[in-house]
């Protein structure tokens, strides 16, 4: 392996962001795991640290459905996660379907079970559970349907996730180590989720920092994943680690034959996992205000839980089509990206009203993909009456705005500039930012999914557009301006 990056912040900072990633725009990952399997609480892949946690919603609903910790503890549903039902084609497919360009799963979680088959640790999907390499097999089946394959590692906080000083509990038994991590802060008393994550925690040994690098070593030699996605745990593990895997990832491009992208997450207080610049800065939940001069992505799910539920959970609702693919236009009109999550059962079927949502996108970028992949932002992300929620960034899907067709987003691609109306024109629609624009300069307008030429004029108001009578889509409609 050629090493063109060295692992210094200044050598991996001039990575470039691949082009593949950057026409993508939209693309699907799915939290499926030993979690799936009590497929309950307000996000269903915490159930694992919750149910050894005296007194919260989980611990109660555990001890009632299947005992107390200390008698059944996470490792004992394992068993259960036999994932009889997983067609891993059948999901590309329904991925595919949805317009996504991208796909795949979490690798491993928190809970520190791997979906790969791994030598670094026995405690896998391949060895146990379903006996399968998920991760292998959606790698083939993601990438027949012509799509780049991403994997999503959470495995660094798998440190801080299990209470290793409750003795009666299966968490502090060196046997089950490899699942729930090296023994640690033995002598710690009960501390809620805010402190466990907080300032002067005991920092991860060299043994779990090894396996944790060896685990990215291994998946990415093994699968070649297009893009890695990190979770807000990167930012705990020793910095020469994190250098030295990420420096692994990219140097394996030539190896491979390809641009691998990278997330981080930013932290409050202006603090990040990673250097801006190393990788593509993640938000999760939530989303930028305004158009930025680098490129983003938002992770969220499918479902409408606070927050997201992310895994599947019993009885859990689902968001709109229209409020997915008003979120899809309103990121890549500010240079973001939609990196949305499907939660499947234990058994490995994807629930239904999920699949509706799926497809529903897909039905729109049908005839809107073109304003979509392969674009740029514009000058100005858009226009309208709406006033977006001022907080900006990670978890800021609870202030979300509703849409109206007076509000519109932009953006282009070669001579082409595409206003994205978010709802139903009447009989016209005038964009008042366009005003600037010289008549000379345009040399047709279309809507997409209708070849006929529109009559539009430049007025004081804006470029004004007479719409057709037929409207080939729900939820918005694109009209493609043709430049000189």
């Amino acid at each position: 392996m050629d090493k063109i990056f060295k692992p210094t912040w200044n050598s991996l900072k001039t990575h470039q962001t691949p082009q593949w990633f950057l026409d993508a725009k939209f693309g699907i990952y799915t939290h499926w795991g030993i979690y799936s399997v009590p497929a309950w609480g307000s996000n269903g892949t915490w159930y694992p640290y919750y149910m050894y946690r005296e007194g919260s919603k989980i611990f109660n609903h555990h001890v009632k459905s299947w005992g107390h910790p200390s008698k059944f503890g996470y490792k004992d549903f394992i068993p259960l996660f036999t994932a009889k039902n997983f067609d891993p084609d059948e999901w590309a497919e329904i991925f595919k379907n949805s317009g996504a360009q991208f796909a795949g799963p979490v690798a491993e979680h928190h809970d520190g079970f791997t979906m790969w088959d791994s030598k670094i640790n026995k405690w896998n999907a391949a060895k146990m559970g379903p006996k399968r390499d998920v991760v292998g097999e959606l790698e083939k089946a993601i990438r027949s349907q012509g799509m780049m394959f991403m994997v999503a590692l959470h495995h660094a906080e798998n440190w801080w996730f299990y209470p290793h000083w409750i003795k009666e509990y299966d968490t502090s038994d060196p046997n089950y180590a490899g699942l729930y991590g090296p023994a640690h802060d033995l002598k710690k008393t009960e501390l809620t989720k805010e402190q466990e994550f907080s300032k002067g925690q005991e920092k991860p040994s060299k043994e779990f920092l090894e396996q944790w690098k060896g685990k990215i070593q291994e998946v990415v030699d093994n699968y070649r994943p297009d893009l890695v996605w990190f979770d807000f745990g990167l930012g705990k593990i020793h910095d020469r680690y994190r250098r030295e895997a990420i420096a692994h990832i990219y140097n394996r491009e030539k190896d491979f034959n390809k641009n691998i992208a990278i997330t981080y997450k930013e932290l409050p207080k202006g603090l990040f996992n990673l250097p801006p610049g190393v990788g593509v800065l993640d938000l999760e939940v939530g989303k930028m205000n305004y158009l930025t001069p680098h490129n983003w992505l938002t992770d969220t799910s499918v479902d409408a839980g606070p927050n997201g539920t992310w895994s599947y959970v019993k009885n859990v609702g689902y968001k709109s089509v229209e409020r997915l693919v008003h979120n899809l236009i309103d990121r890549v009109s500010k240079n973001g990206h939609l990196l949305l999550n499907v939660g499947p059962r234990s058994d490995g079927t994807i629930p239904n009203q999920a699949k509706k949502c799926l497809a529903g996108i897909g039905k729109w970028l049908d005839i809107n993909g073109e304003a979509i992949f392969g674009t740029t932002s514009w000058q100005i992300f858009g226009e309208g009456p709406t006033e977006p929620d001022k907080s900006g960034g990670h978890f800021n899907e609870n202030n979300e705005v509703r849409f109206t067709a007076h509000d519109i987003r932009y953006t282009v691609k070669d001579n082409n500039l595409y206003a994205i109306a978010l709802g139903q024109p009447g009989d016209q629609i005038t964009f008042s930012e366009l005003r600037s624009l010289y008549e000379s300069e345009i040399i047709r307008i279309r809507m997409l999914g209708n070849n006929q030429n529109l009559n539009w004029i430049i007025d004081d108001d804006g470029l004004t557009i007479d719409l057709p009578k037929k409207i080939p889509c729900e939820h918005a409609v694109s009209f493609k301006i043709t430049m000189k």
